[in-house]
């Protein structure tokens, strides 16, 4: 049997299609490129088996004439775990549509602002020399209140985010805030 060279080009075409499609920002458009990821490597894998052969089960076969029963086993395995990941993709994308009412990842202000600062080292840096704006989230006064510990963060929460239920399944789309 000759090797025929359409297998690896499908396969080339596939894992072009979807490293192209995993580097968007839409979270649809990243689940169809790992879709197509784990399909360009189960072929990979099927066609790194070799040539088809008997079933090794069976027992009445000469070792020439088996097919080697690896390459399936890793694909059975690749395929459960391309479902698990493909699951909680979707997850992950219904949880942003509901809460945002869209599901393409913005660009995250917090690490405009966090690149923008010189190179100093994590290690050097003391959260109370920073100016106020870039202290970190948890920092005892980045919300405004006191140093005076969780019931004043607390306090700060519960006026902040009073008309809002705790459940946040069914909220409305937020908005930006205006400042």
């Amino acid at each position: 049997m000759t090797p025929t060279v359409v297998l690896p080009v499908i396969i080339g075409g596939l894992y072009a299609a979807g490293v192209y499609l995993l580097l968007d920002r839409s979270l649809t458009r990243v689940l169809l490129g790992f879709l197509l990821l784990g399909n360009a490597t189960n072929l990979l894998l099927l066609s790194a088996g070799g040539p088809a052969g008997l079933a090794p089960i069976l027992g009445y076969a000469e070792p020439e004439e088996i097919s080697d029963p690896l390459p399936q086993a890793l694909i059975l395995t690749a395929i459960v775990i391309t479902f698990g990941i493909a699951a909680f993709l979707l997850a992950i994308i219904y949880r942003s549509w509901r809460l945002v009412r869209q599901e393409v990842v913005e660009i995250d202000e917090e690490d405009r602002r966090v690149a923008l600062r010189s190179g100093t080292d994590a290690d050097e840096m003391d959260p109370d020399d920073l100016a106020l704006e870039d202290r970190p989230a948890a920092h005892a006064d980045s919300l405004g209140g006191d140093a005076g510990g969780d019931l004043a963060v607390e306090g700060t929460l519960a006026r902040r985010y009073s008309g809002i239920a705790s459940d946040d399944v069914d909220l409305p789309p937020t908005e930006r805030r205006r400042r």
